[in-house]
């Protein structure tokens, strides 16, 4: 047997602080003390096998003194112990003593106690000896008729375990466990009884469910797994039994475990393809994710389904279920409300398209009276912009979505009233029937804009979209309303000095009014703490943000004034009404310049904002054509091109969506007949159940470069060098939270190294799980070391130590051999990912780590050097490629990426080609980085500048 295949199922932890113990005060507690000190005994004789030591002289001593013991601790113990200790002479051959512990394993193995047979027989699945295994063969099958289930499921395994490795010894054993199946009562024995047969005997398996597939439903959950792995296998490897076993799997749809409702509509995807077994399966994922509470479980199932999506010929069927993926929306966790949306917005079609609205819109309306959970604002803008885009797809549904809407932009949570702004903009430029109503709403809730941002934005859609004369009357009113009493400045002054009465204060303003008890209250001490409070609350929403120093909202208000000034002029034609209208467009401008030259805001206006404000006072005061061309045609048609180009790039993007969904077969494909096909060459269908069970093991075999020689070698560190006594190196194998090191240690001298220990450490966010145990190498012998090292956030982290050994007889100290650095690169942790330009800014705004990398490479060519820092930074430009295009000698471009930790990254190209110094000067410039945590801000910088250094051309 090779060394390889001696493997040992039993790891114990060891604590490294306490002295060995020698071999004849071991023999001495296992021959003269009592129980407890036997089993302390016992513990460290293990402890030490497993570090290399060999105690031959323990054998005998272990075999007399506390073999006959009856105690269940010892007993354990044993079985560990029988396990691990040497059972041959060098040569290969039995060793003698152990046909004593052959009759002791026999007498357990009848002993009236089940879980003494029953951890024997467990037991026995480990050993290797053949020589062993024969006497014990009528035992173990006698066992098989225990009372104990926990006995027989044991013997089951011990018969699989045998047959499956020494055949001669029981050639009739899937007979045996056959006949076994059909007799047994308990669940769990039957589970093991019907896997054995599943691996040794498929036919027999195949018969036996043949005989129980209506009362497959009765069965228990661990059961019924393996049936559908079965049907799986049998269905893959021979087609024409998928008539047979399909109907058995729909049966397991209905099934009450969670498990194999999941597993058996991920068998039926892959047998059928047929719409009602499409439906059937995406009908049991969704009752998985309604009535599952793990938020992880339903947002694998809504993987699932995502990928059902995926496929064409799928997609029409899904489409059908849009209602019901709907019904998920009812978990509150925002990670799979966003993913329900977004599926359900990918299958949306004119015929679902009208109960998707009315569904989305009641949700709409539920989020805007709860306010206690975080994520409800966040939710309610995922909505509206899920409305959003069903409007604009699907234009006969905008009339029933505005209005709702239209509610949310006096909202306090400004990225909702955003979302809801943007999309009233688009509508109302796309959607000519609509305009009337969408200004009627936007004059209705005017008044009750709290925000500064959304105030602007619908200042400028009703200064831009009023078209009726009666319109521009409503909202000059708006703006008076919403501005105050003016001249500003006098009236402010007047109610700092308390000549101006509260009630005269409001009468140009809101309709309420205040009366105060008093009548005036700027002589009462008592209550002029409270009443700034008060007249802050009470003023006009307009003149709040300009006495707050805001004055961009003013450049705004004069440029729609101008506006719907110069409409008004081409509306009326009496010359009286004209003049009254521009001057007092003219007054309101004049007195917010005013307002903005003296002390009273907090902070003065901008000479930006003067000049634009000016610039419309000297429109208005000559009303030339060409200003109003300007003013009132070419704002419409710079909107209009930007939401052409939306729709193109959004279309183009669908295009290419769809292009890559889309199954092209080329003209010399092979073609491969069924019949024909050998068992092993079924690539086309993976393995679902070899699939899963390497991805719960982390093995999921990724899909290495195109380069053959991408592999496991370009992984390989070299920790020391070749001139060293110990010779290290290491795979690094990275594996989401876990990082794997399998270091390689080699004895290159001539002397047995003992106690060699791996010694590691870790800078960063790293955290070494467990300290590697001690080997013994003999000269010249090599051994592989594990390593786990756990990952907690995205930054460039080190490992690093060094390897100590002592050398047999040797009086020195441990030597020690000083590793090299091991660098853990961020790039496994980053994923492209996207994000709106809104979301972008709002990112950028809020972390506080920049780090600003100077461009320093000898790429000549802007756009080449872009691509390059995409493709070593796994980033994504979330610039559109338009905008990109053609060459002025400069690019700006915004980068995004998502770590696996749901860390963001944020990063800002700002590069030129330096004409000056001719065609072949390299690009210069800078790259801003901007994350959450100061680590991944600095080891993007780090990644950044390593890779733009090792560029050569």
């Amino acid at each position: 047997m090779t060394a390889a295949e001696n493997v040992c199922y039993t790891l114990i932890n060891v604590p490294m602080d306490s002295e060995p113990p020698s071999e004849i005060s071991l023999k001495n507690d296992l021959e003269k003390g009592d129980v407890k000190l036997k089993t302390e005994a016992l513990k460290k004789v293990i402890i030490m096998i497993l570090n290399g030591e060999k105690l031959p002289g323990l054998l005998m001593t272990i075999i007399r003194f506390v073999l006959p013991l009856q105690d269940h601790t010892i007993k354990k113990l044993l079985l560990v112990f029988w396990e691990i200790v040497p059972k041959t002479t060098p040569d290969g051959r039995l060793l003698q003593e152990m046909i004593l512990v052959c009759d002791a394993y026999r007498k357990d193995l009848q002993h009236p106690n089940e879980f003494i047979r029953g951890s024997t027989l467990r037991f026995l699945c480990k050993l290797k000896e053949a020589e062993l295994l024969e006497p014990l063969m009528p035992a173990i099958r006698a066992c098989l008729e225990h009372r104990h289930s926990y006995v027989r499921r044991n013997a089951v395994l011990a018969i699989y375990t045998i047959y499956r490795n020494f055949e001669h010894l029981i050639p009739d054993a899937p007979e045996l466990i056959h006949d076994f199946l059909v007799n047994e009562k308990d669940a769990s024995c039957k589970r093991n009884a019907f896997m054995m047969l599943i691996h040794a005997d498929q036919d027999r398996a195949l018969d036996y469910l043949s005989t129980c597939i209506d009362q497959v439903q009765t069965f228990g959950d661990i059961l019924q797994l393996v049936i559908v792995e079965l049907i799986y296998k049998v269905c893959h490897a021979n087609p024409s039994e998928r008539a047979r076993f399909i109907r058995c799997i729909y049966n397991l749809l209905q099934s009450s475990s969670p498990a194999v409702k999941y597993e058996a509509a991920g068998t039926l995807v892959t047998l059928s393809s047929a719409p009602t077994a499409i439906k059937a399966a995406a009908q049991c994922y969704i009752d998985l994710i309604i009535k599952e509470s793990d938020n992880n479980v339903k947002l694998i199932v809504l993987d699932r389904l995502i990928e059902l999506k995926e496929h064409p010929s799928h997609e029409r069927v899904l489409q059908d279920l849009v209602m019901d993926i709907l019904r998920v929306l009812s978990t509150p966790d925002l990670e799979v409300r966003k993913k329900t949306l977004q599926l359900a917005l990918d299958l949306v079609s004119s015929r679902n398209v009208e109960e998707l609205v009315i569904v989305l819109k009641k949700e709409v309306i539920k989020t805007n009276n709860v306010t206690e959970h975080e994520d409800t604002d966040k939710y309610r803008q995922l909505l509206v912009r899920t409305l959003h885009s069903c409007s604009v797809r699907f234009p006969d549904m905008a009339a029933n979505v505005i209005p709702v809407l239209m509610e949310f932009l006096s909202d306090n949570n400004e990225a909702a009233a955003a979302d809801v702004l943007e999309f009233v903009r688009e509508a109302i430029q796309r959607f000519d029937n609509l305009r009337p109503l969408i200004v009627e709403k936007m004059l209705e809730v005017f008044h009750a804009i709290k925000s500064v941002k959304i105030y602007r934005g619908a200042l400028w859609i009703l200064g831009e979209y009023c078209s009726t004369k009666e319109d521009i009357q409503s909202v000059m009113t708006e703006v008076r309303r919403s501005l105050g009493e003016i001249p500003i400045v006098e009236s402010e002054i007047k109610k700092e000095t308390g000549e101006l009465k509260p009630e005269e204060e409001v009468s140009v303003g809101p309709a309420q009014k205040l009366v105060t008890e008093m009548g005036t209250y700027a002589t009462q001490s008592a209550l002029s703490s409270s009443r700034p409070a008060k007249k802050e609350e009470d003023r006009p929403p307009l003149r709040g943000f300009l006495l707050d120093g805001d004055f961009f909202v003013a450049a705004s208000l004069a440029t729609t004034l101008t506006k719907i000034a110069l409409r008004y002029v081409s509306l009326v034609q009496e010359k009286k009404k004209q003049n009254s209208f521009i001057a007092e467009a003219m007054l309101l401008m004049a007195t917010i310049l005013h307002l903005g030259k003296s002390s009273l805001p907090k902070k003065p206006i901008t000479d930006d904002d003067v000049d634009r404000i000016s610039l419309c006072l000297k429109v208005l005061s000559e009303c030339s054509p060409l200003m109003n061309d300007i003013f009132n045609k070419e704002c419409r048609q710079s909107l209009s091109h930007m939401l052409s180009a939306k729709l193109e790039e959004e279309k183009l993007s669908q295009k290419k969506e769809s292009e890559k969904r889309n199954v092209t077969v080329q003209p010399d494909d092979p073609i491969s007949f069924m019949q024909l096909t050998a068992k092993n060459e079924m690539s086309s269908k993976e393995d679902q159940f070899q699939l899963s069970l390497l991805a719960a093991m982390g093995n999921t075999q990724r899909k290495e470069a195109a380069d053959p020689l991408a592999s496991k070698l370009n992984k390989v560190t070299q920790l020391t060098g070749f001139s060293d006594p110990v010779y290290a190196e290491a795979y690094v194998h990275v594996n989401q939270y876990d990082i794997v090191l399998d270091v390689l240690v080699v004895n290159q001298t001539s002397d047995t190294l003992q106690n060699c220990t791996l010694e590691l450490a870790t800078l960063g966010d790293l955290k070494l799980v467990e300290k590697p145990s001690p080997l013994t190498l003999a000269p010249h012998d090599f051994a592989n070391i594990k390593a786990n090292v756990k990952v907690a956030s995205t930054e460039n982290g080190i490992i690093f130590g060094n390897i100590v050994y002592d050398v047999s007889g040797a009086a020195s100290d441990r030597n020690c051999v000083v590793l090299s650095d091991i660098h853990i690169d961020i790039m496994d942790y980053i994923q492209p990912a996207s994000c709106t330009d809104a979301e972008f800014r709002q990112m950028w705004a809020e972390f506080e780590w920049e780090n600003k990398v100077t461009v320093n490479t000898n790429i000549v060519d802007l756009n080449e050097y872009l691509q390059h820092i995409l493709k070593s930074t796994n980033m994504k430009c979330l610039t559109p490629e338009k905008a990109l295009s053609g060459y002025c000698g400069f690019m700006a471009a915004n980068l995004y990426a998502r770590s696996i930790f749901g860390e963001d990254a944020l990063a800002n190209v700002s590069i030129e080609k330096p004409i000056h110094l001719g065609p072949e000067a390299p690009v210069t410039g800078h790259i801003r980085i901007r994350a959450k945590s100061q680590g991944m801000a600095l080891s993007l910088g780090d990644k950044i500048n390593l890779s733009q250094k090792k560029t050569s051309l």
